[in-house]
């Protein structure tokens, strides 16, 4: 896919957030609402979000795809290292990253974008891909704008 297709699917997925995601609903519909559209544009492998809970863990919320880990530690993995790094990480190969955690055989590349309430990490959206070096600085942008649209 070319940059400028991209940005343009990225572009119409923004549009089509801005007109499902709703203050007055939970987190849950909002972020299932996220995933549907994600995968709709997209078509990942997996696509979905970890809420920190009251056990300081990332905990599994809504998703699209194949079974995940419900619970991750602050730190561990990709999901958990965004969430302690705050900020965003773009895995090329994710056979590479050390400490990663293979919920899943089949996914090669991965980008995991943390959610702020603040300055504090409450979530974070992780998207994994089955093909290697799936995700760059277009998804970061965008995939950063997107989940800044979230009400919490």
């Amino acid at each position: 896919m070319t940059k400028q297709a991209k940005q343009e699917l990225y572009e119409q997925l923004l549009i089509e957030a801005d007109a499902v995601i709703d203050s007055n609903i939970s987190w849950i519909g909002n972020t299932a609402n996220l995933c549907a559209l994600i995968q709709s544009h997209f078509q990942h492998w997996w696509c979905g979000f970890y809420f920190v809970n009251t056990n300081n863990q990332l905990e599994l919320g809504p998703f699209v795809g194949p079974v995940a880990c419900t619970l991750i530690s602050h730190g561990k993995g990709v999901c958990g290292t965004a969430w302690k790094e705050q900020k965003t990480i773009i895995v090329p190969d994710v056979h590479q990253f050390e400490g990663h955690i293979a919920c899943s055989a089949a996914s090669n590349s991965e980008i995991v974008v943390p959610i702020f309430k603040g300055e504090t990490t409450v979530a974070v959206l992780d998207i994994d891909s089955v093909e290697f070096n799936t995700f760059d600085e277009t998804d970061q942008y965008y995939l950063e704008r997107l989940v800044k649209r979230l009400p919490f």
